[in-house]
Order: structure tokens, then C-alpha cells, then sequence
């Protein structure tokens, strides 16, 4: 990856309708989303310049800003276009791209009822989240302090930035600790998430993985369900207790930037990644490629 800051890159953004060069994507510093957290975004990838499930994420992108009170200007339909515009424009076939929606700076108080909601769509070359040789060995991952919050005191299922507070500490932590990421409970004390991935455990063939209540259902968990569901794999979405690690044998990770990475160490439980976690990494592999047109 570059270690160009990301204020500081070249190529085009799509910012309000229309696209700007890079460097001149800018916001004030008294925009409201800074202030109080009042920003969603999605995290996609394009692969060979078509972009996973891009309908699936402008929905999720529209509906998390519904729930944080404010509607984004602009239909899943044109969001849609816009993000391959703005690939087209980068000249990227395969990439990550940030749509980020968030209040402006017409009112600064919690109240920002009538606060313009800005809409901007970044698209950058980005590998594997993972290094590609500590991946296949899978990833070593810590226990992180903070847990996901009760969902009646955090809008949970949305995917805003504020949610992602604990998360960056947490890694922070991790990795100073020479992790690559952490393993987040609930309120409760069960398992939840990585500080942004979904995980997954197996056992005698099983797939277990939490409820996604307190968390993001992501969309590359939703996918790897369906694909050991085509293979006729049981998956169980149920309450998973931490102490549980001890029995299962494999592990993984889901997201659309971690896409599927297994795991070998959680703390002090330990996997080995195997035949279930490889074959659910190439299905996945597979269903991302575009499709070739019918004949």
C-alpha cells in the first residue's frame, strides 16, 4: 500500500454530484459529523471493475443514515452509478472504495436538524487487509477490553463511524501487543466481533457463528452463510460464550477489506486452519470474480 497520506493522493472523487480532484475533497472543521459523530459509510471491493454486491451496500448505506435521522440525497440507483464512475475515472479494475455520507456545518450542537448531508465516494488500490503469508498461516488475534455495546443504547445495526471508536482503540491495543487484530464481546460477556470483521468458529463440520444483534450483519458474512449453505454445511447463528473457543478447531474472519482470513490464536485458545476454512476462502474467492456474459 501507498504511504501517500490519503489527504495528499491523486485521482477523483465523487463529492456532491459531481467529481473533484483528490486533494480538493475537503470539509470544514466545524462539520457536525466531526463534532458528534454523525457520519456512515461502507467499505467495498471491486474486483476486475465490478463491484461486490454494490446495490446490497447502497442500501445498507441509506439505511444506516436513517437510522443515525438523516436521509441521504440521492437514490440507491445513483449511488450506485457513481461509485462506478468513479472507478472508471480512477482507471481501477480491482480496488477498494469508501462512500461516506455526514452532516455539514450549517448548525453546530447536538441538534443539526437542518444541516446539509453531504455524500462522497473515494476509490484507492488496496491488497489483501492481511499480509498474504501471516494469512494463510492465520492470524494471531487479542482479546479486546471494550465490548459491543446493549443495542438500546447504540444504534447497532447502522454502520457509523462513531461504532468504530472502541474498535480503533482496541486494535491499537492489539497490535502494539504484535496482534493483528481483537475479538470483542458483547454487553454480556459472549462473543461478538473483530474490531472490524465478523468471525466464525467450526466444529465436527458445523459452522457456528454469533447473532449479529449487538453488531454489524455484515455483507461478506451474509455471503460466506449462503456459500456453506449452497455445500450443504450446517451453520448455526446462536449465543457463543468465550470459553466455548476451547472446542472448536478452526476459525476465520469475514469483511469485505479482511475478506475471508482465518485464524490460528484467539487469546489463549488456539486453531488450525483446515479443510472447511479453505474451502469457504475459495468459494468466496470464486463468487466475487465478475461473471462472465452469457453467450
Amino acid at each position: 500500500m501507498s504511504a501517500t497520506p490519503f489527504d495528499q493522493r491523486d485521482g477523483w472523487i465523487w463529492y456532491d454530484g459531481q467529481l473533484v480532484p483528490w486533494k480538493e475533497a475537503k470539509v470544514h472543521v466545524l462539520t457536525h459529523a466531526l463534532h458528534y459523530g454523525s457520519s456512515v459509510f461502507e467499505g467495498e471491493r471491486a474486483y476486475g471493475g465490478a463491484i461486490f454486491k454494490s446495490i446490497q451496500h447502497a442500501e445498507r448505506l441509506k439505511k444506516s443514515a436513517q437510522i443515525l435521522d438523516f436521509e441521504i440525497p440521492y437514490s440507491v440507483a445513483e449511488i450506485d452509478a457513481a461509485k462506478r464512475l468513479v472507478l472508471e475515472k480512477n482507471g481501477q479494475k480491482d480496488a477498494y472504495l469508501r462512500p461516506v455520507a455526514w452532516r455539514g456545518s450549517e448548525m453546530m450542537g447536538v441538534s443539526a436538524q437542518h444541516n446539509k448531508i453531504h455524500l462522497a465516494i473515494a476509490s484507492w488500490e488496496w491488497p489483501s487487509y492481511f499480509d498474504p503469508a501471516q494469512k494463510m498461516k492465520g492470524i494471531r488475534v487479542d482479546m479486546a477490553e471494550y465490548r459491543r455495546p446493549d443495542p438500546a443504547t447504540a444504534p447497532s445495526t447502522a454502520k457509523a463511524a462513531g461504532l468504530y471508536m472502541i474498535c480503533t482503540i482496541s486494535k491499537h491495543r492489539a497490535e502494539r501487543r504484535g496482534y493483528a487484530d481483537a475479538l470483542m464481546l458483547d454487553w454480556q460477556g459472549r462473543i461478538a466481533e473483530c474490531t472490524g470483521a465478523n468471525v466464525f468458529f467450526v466444529k465436527d463440520g458445523v459452522l457456528h457463528t454469533p447473532i449479529a444483534d449487538c453488531f454489524l450483519d455484515g455483507i461478506t458474512r451474509q455471503t460466506v452463510i449462503e456459500l456453506a449453505r449452497r455445500r450443504g454445511i450446517e451453520v448455526a447463528e446462536r449465543r457463543i460464550m468465550p470459553e466455548e473457543m476451547a472446542g472448536f478447531t478452526e476459525c476465520f474472519i469475514t469483511g469485505s477489506a479482511a475478506e475471508v482470513t482465518p485464524v490460528a490464536e484467539i487469546g489463549e485458545y488456539r486453531f488450525t486452519p483446515g479443510a472447511l476454512t479453505k474451502t469457504l476462502m475459495e468459494d468466496y474467492e470464486a463468487e466475487v470474480q465478475p461473471k462472465a456474459a452469457a453467450a
